[in-house]
């Protein structure tokens, strides 16, 4: 249901740039020359163009409504949680905490850290 609404919703949206598209403005826009009588006249088309573009409007505005209430009501989580790691997966830090150095005496020179802890150095 909510696909079928979200396919619907983007045929709206297609179908509102092209009626906006081809309305005549100042610049003469990409507006298609029609007959000068009936429907298809001057006035005709942009009357006609006027109520479309109205319409699809009103429709893109309702659907937009409809479909963000759908979606927060559909009990999904908020927020993703797929790619997460889980606790199983996860690598223990197994680094061993630095010996206090006693007071008064000189620290001692520790040997310089082998590069087995970054993993892309092996």
């Amino acid at each position: 249901m909510f696909a079928f609404l979200l396919v619907i919703h983007a045929i709206i949206a297609a179908t509102l740039v092209t009626v906006i598209l081809m309305q005549r403005s100042e610049g003469g826009g990409l507006g298609m020359g029609g007959s000068p009588s009936g429907l298809m006249s001057a006035r005709g088309a942009a009357d006609f163009l006027s109520r479309a573009t109205a319409v699809l409007a009103t429709a893109f505005v309702g659907f937009s409504i409809l479909l963000a209430v759908l979606a927060a009501t559909r009990g999904a989580p908020a927020i993703d949680t797929s790619l997460a790691r889980t606790p199983a997966t996860q690598a223990p830090i197994t680094q061993p905490a630095p010996a206090p150095v006693p007071t008064g005496a000189a620290p001692a020179q520790q040997a310089p850290a082998d590069n087995s802890a970054v993993p892309l150095a092996r």
